[in-house]
């Protein structure tokens, strides 16, 4: 999916339209069509039979030429309705041509502002919205062209005029594409480190003052106990909470194209005392909904824990990035879930474990697995497609 950028005044030593460079580059195109328009105005104007009034086409070709070259460079042409008028004004003088020769003269030679001079209005619709929209320009000239010329000859061997435009609409078309592309990778990776580094920083000049005075009450206040063992707990917390704070600097929301989530910034907020969240170094990428689904799910997990587990039941949370998968790991050392006790459960009717886990995860197209046994703790394995998948989800214990 392509679109268009366009800031009116931007010059183009400021150009900041990913596809800039391919405007600038089309704009020199166009200045040599111009050129060789005019050596064929000069080669062929005498064939005219309204020699006058080809040179009067001939001064609207050359304003327009002109006019467009400077507001494609500076930006306020790359629009739509710009690049609209720039195909009928082509396409209006090809069609002028029969009008102004005889139409055994036009069927014989190109039309009246040469098929070269032409082309400019596909390139700069292949840029401005990609391939599709430049071959469908291509194939207006080419109509035009045949409409000139009375008719249009099949054999492409004689006149591959169609297969060029064709070839220069999507070929432009798929470069401009690949330039927002890539664009929009080296702006999410300056994002992402310009993020890292500032964290970094903050988190440097936190350590060395607040974190390790809260980590000293903490330590000390549990070691008194009594009274202080409540101001010790409350130390201990602020500093697991201005850790997070730290480390959720870097924004969840990395790719504004595709709205794709840090699942590592969703899951860190859930870290407690008795919750340990282990994941990679670099950010782990879904959109929006299947992340939060993900987040949930996990959520879902840790409650669980805490309502069946046992008291002081510790979990531990680990995010794998495998590529095309995405797996969360929530594993706790508490009582577990004696054995037929789901079975139970579904017969009864509480489905909660099925409803808020697999049947979330199954959703996605993942799976959900859960291993557990009396006083062996639980285990969700929750595996997730970065893409829809069809997998089932399964318990088992």
């Amino acid at each position: 999916m392509t679109r268009s950028l366009s800031v009116p005044g931007r010059s183009a030593d400021t150009d900041d339209d990913p596809v800039g460079p391919l405007w600038r580059a089309a704009q020199v195109f166009r200045l040599l069509s111009y050129l060789y328009a005019l050596g064929f105005q000069l080669a062929v104007h005498d064939d005219y039979e309204r020699v006058g009034w080809s040179w009067f086409f001939f001064a609207l070709l050359t304003l327009w030429t002109g006019v467009s070259t400077i507001l494609y460079l500076k930006g306020p042409g790359r629009r739509r309705l710009w690049v609209g008028m720039d195909l009928a004004i082509a396409c209006g003088l090809i069609l002028v041509t029969p009008w102004l020769a005889s139409p055994q003269w036009a069927a014989d030679n190109q039309s009246f502002p040469t098929t070269l001079w032409a082309t400019n209005s596909v390139v700069s619709a292949a840029i401005l919205s990609g391939p599709v929209v430049g071959a469908g320009f291509a194939l207006a000239v080419r109509a035009a062209s045949a409409v000139a010329k009375g008719g249009y000859d099949l054999n492409v061997g004689r006149d591959a005029t169609v297969v060029v435009l064709l070839a220069v609409g999507i070929g432009v078309g798929l470069a401009a594409q690949a330039a927002r592309r890539n664009h929009d990778r080296i702006t999410r990776a300056l994002r992402l480190a310009a993020a890292a580094s500032e964290r970094d920083r903050l988190s440097r000049q936190v350590h060395d003052g607040v974190l390790q005075v809260l980590a000293l009450i903490s330590r000390r206040g549990a070691e008194i106990g009594g009274e202080t063992a409540q101001l010790a707990r409350m130390a201990g917390e602020q500093e697991r909470s201005l850790r997070r704070l730290i480390a959720d600097i870097e924004p969840p929301l990395t790719d504004q194209k595709a709205a794709d989530v840090d699942l590592r910034m969703l899951l860190r907020p859930h870290a407690d005392d008795l919750v340990t969240i282990s994941e990679p170094g670099e950010p782990v990428l879904l959109d929006h909904f299947r992340a939060m689904e993900l987040e949930a799910a996990v959520v879902n997990a840790l409650d669980n824990v805490r309502l069946h587990a046992g008291t002081g039941a510790r979990t531990y949370v680990l995010v794998e990035d495998l590529g095309d998968q995405v797996l969360v790991s929530v594993r706790d050392d508490g009582s577990g879930i004696e054995d037929g006790r789901l079975r139970e459960a579904r017969a009864q009717g509480r489905m909660g474990v099925s409803r808020s886990i697999v049947e979330r995860i199954e959703a996605l197209g993942g799976t959900a697995k859960l291993d557990t046994g009396p006083g062996e703790g639980t285990e969700w394995e929750l595996t997730v497609s970065k893409h829809a998948g069809n997998r089932n989800g399964e318990v088992r214990g």
